[in-house]
């Protein structure tokens, strides 16, 4: 069972690695604690069998360039730690594995302690109570799941090969970079990412990029808004194609990532001018003399221009530590790139982060999937199948404050699942994006959005590209208003699951723009005209019934399967009706819970199948004797069901095959979806949307039907 957490802000849930809800998968459900507490009274030292010490836990598309010993810290030093003197940003150094992205978050991770023990707990250790058995905990698509690991680590010649610390004795970094390794399949798929990357995975939070030469005017006010909701920013500086790292004279370093620490409008008072300016604090994790040197640099002129109350406020210290402050001007001239990671409100505590306010973003989260055949649409270049794509409406009801133009913020992110894992397989990241439509008269307008709609409508914003990362985040600024988020794919039928998370200043509405699950009155169209032929089919129908069930008048499923054999045979190539949808047939009218049908719920029976024949029949348009699943949503509204895209999902998974249905599919699915919406609507007699069923009452519902 998952557990919560609650060392930050509101408690958050933390699944256990391999439960179901934890989004992966294993031999069996890994509790921390349990198994500390088994290894520890069996005298046992943990080994992981889903993370075995072994050349494919390392690499999947080669064999390692020399033999790894997998030894544990007790092997390699007298006195091993979790943590030497605490965890620091000098304790992350690089191995052979290409996942440098990794090691600057874990390096930025260290200076939140707060944000740094939920990721790695302070629960355990090399001391008391030992048992070679550590766990971690990581953000993964909407939901925190504990890791567990073994503290086997790959050597060789008594050195770890991949990340370790600076102290011989301190293991949390290369624990926690095999806890990564391991949810993600091995150390080979941590080849390759972006810092932002991991420190969403830390975070639970949304990152964003720029690149300054091209960033918006009001970067600054980004900044300082950002800063204001305590969130995490890094910037660099363009390194030089011959140096990796090289120290140019006004102290700062190009290919070199700084902590962005302190946004701040700062009071100057002049005999000339007084006024406010925007400055910003930076730290060099080096943590030594390497700073910038030019204005409002330790020591500088520019700071006799601050009385002194407000350098107290500012916490302003002269020292080789590796922080100073720039001006905004100075750093828009040297600095090239700025990250910023946005924290949800999980991921904030009671008490300030940055000690200057209590601001916090107002977060959705939804997930779901394309599925082809049913929502995985393509872009708007593919009109006929774009509106089938999942659809989410956001209303943004209030601008932000102190904006000019009235107009409200809103990062929306797009998130593709498991692209790291899938790397053993050879599969890459789909190339995903989204749209954002305006919706005028939302009340009045059909749900989902249509064809027609894309067709006559142009978008009002959308990501920047579709691109095959694994997320594709953009801020807009858009006026107040209710707006349509449409999540794709480029191409149509391309399979994945996904994450949208939108993000706003003030509090919004969001929720999934679909059709509500119901029942309504089926298409004209498709009913069965009563006439002379209909009569005769019907008598037919009741004297065949009579035949075959006998003096009480009543069917069970084989016989049930005779008689629609003989009633839709002259329609339909159908030599046998499958045992299985008659079997759901008489379970869906069975009122008395007898196994056999009586003549009048049969006759009930025979109109919805005449009816169900009728809608396959208009929508199996080439005559094939097969209906699209593309076009099921629609076949199941002529018949008279309101089904959303998660329903929909789950019909062409459980009853298409390979993106189409045959009659007999086709009436499994609408007994099936007719059996459960009228029990559900039995137990909810005023139509609340919500209904009581004890387990036994769930059971026997589900199972009988």
């Amino acid at each position: 069972m998952p557990y919560l957490l609650e060392n930050l802000g509101r408690p958050i849930e933390v699944h256990l690695f391999g439960e179901r809800g934890s989004g992966v998968q294993c031999k069996q459900i890994q509790d921390f604690h349990k198994l500390h507490e088994k290894c520890v009274r069996d005298g046992t030292l943990f080994e992981d069998p889903d993370f075995p010490a072994c050349d494919s836990t390392v690499f999947f598309s080669c064999t390692p360039p020399r033999p790894f010993k997998w030894k544990r810290p007790h092997e390699l030093t007298e006195k091993p730690k979790l943590f030497h003197e605490g965890a620091t940003r000098f304790d992350v150094v690089q191995g052979e594995l290409g996942d440098c992205w990794l090691l600057a978050a874990m390096a930025n991770l260290t200076l939140n302690q707060a944000l740094f023990y939920r990721v790695v707990p302070d629960d355990q250790g090399f001391e008391i109570n030992y048992a070679g058995i550590f766990h971690f905990r990581f953000w993964q698509y909407g939901r925190w799941v504990d890791v567990v690991v073994d503290d086997r680590l790959p050597t060789f010649n008594d050195n770890l090969v991949f990340m370790h610390s600076k102290e011989k004795n301190e293991y949390w970094s290369a624990l926690l970079e095999k806890a990564y390794a391991k949810l993600h399949g091995s150390y080979e798929a941590l080849k390759g990412g972006t810092t932002c990357e991991a420190m969403e995975d830390f975070t639970g939070g949304v990152t964003e990029f720029y690149e300054i030469k091209k960033a918006p005017d009001n970067l600054f006010k980004i900044m300082l808004k950002a800063y204001e909701r305590w969130s995490l920013m890094g910037c660099a500086i363009e390194p030089d194609s011959n140096i990796t790292e090289m120290l140019q004279d006004n102290g700062l370093i190009k290919g070199h990532a700084y902590s962005i620490t302190a946004v701040r409008m700062v009071e100057v008072d002049t005999p000339r001018v007084t006024g406010k300016i925007p400055l910003i604090r930076i730290r060099n994790p080096w943590g030594n003399e390497c700073e910038w040197k030019g204005a409002w640099s330790d020591r500088s002129p520019e700071w006799t221009l601050v009385n002194e109350n407000e350098r107290k406020e500012l916490g302003l210290t002269f020292e080789h530590d590796g922080e100073f402050w720039i001006s905004f001007r100075d750093f828009v001239l040297n600095f090239t790139r700025l990250e910023i990671c946005n924290l949800n409100p999980d991921s904030l505590d009671d008490e300030p982060l940055t000690q200057v306010s209590k601001k916090k973003w107002d977060t959705h989260v939804f997930e779901s999937s394309w599925v082809p055949g049913c929502t995985a649409g393509g872009c708007r270049n593919y009109l006929d199948t774009f509106w089938m794509n999942p659809q989410y409406r956001v209303t943004l009801e209030d601008a932000d404050d102190e904006d000019d133009d009235d107009l409200c913020t809103m990062i929306v992110a797009l998130m593709q699942k498991h692209h790291r894992s899938k790397r053993k397989t050879q599969q890459g990241c789909l190339t995903i994006g989204y749209s954002i439509y305006s919706l005028n008269d939302p009340d009045n307008l059909p749900k989902p959005l249509p064809k027609d709609f894309f067709k006559y409508t142009a978008s009002k914003a959308k990501s920047p590209s579709f691109i095959n990362l694994r997320e594709v985040s953009c801020r807009f600024k858009l006026p107040p208003g209710s707006y349509c988020i449409i999540p794709s794919t480029f191409d149509p039928g391309d399979r994945g699951e996904f994450v949208l998370r939108v993000f706003t200043e003030k509090e919004n509405k969001m929720s999934e723009y679909d059709e509500d699950v119901g029942l309504k009155t089926p298409d004209e169209e498709v009913q069965t005209e009563q006439n002379e032929l209909e009569e005769k089919k019907d008598q037919q129908i009741k004297e065949i019934f009579a035949s075959i069930s006998g003096p009480d008048l009543e069917v069970d499923c084989y016989e049930l399967q005779k008689v629609l054999n003989f009633g839709l045979k002259q329609e339909f190539q159908v030599d046998e009706m499958s045992l299985d949808v008659c079997r759901s047939m008489v379970a869906m009218m069975d009122e008395d819970r007898s196994g056999k049908l009586k003549m009048e719920e049969f006759l009930k029976l025979w109109d919805d199948i005449r009816m169900w024949k009728n809608v396959f029949k208009v929508y199996d348009k080439d005559g094939s004797g097969f209906l699209s699943t593309l076009e099921l949503r629609m076949a199941l509204n002529s018949a008279g069901y309101r089904v959303n895209s998660n329903i929909l999902r789950t019909l062409v998974l459980r009853y298409g095959k390979k993106e189409q249905m045959d009659f007999e599919e086709f009436l499994m699915c609408t007994v099936k979806l007719k059996s459960m919406i009228e029990s559900f609507l039995e137990r909810d007699p005023k139509r609340t949307g919500c209904a009581k069923f004890t387990l036994e009452e769930w059971v026997e519902k589900t199972m009988y039907s």
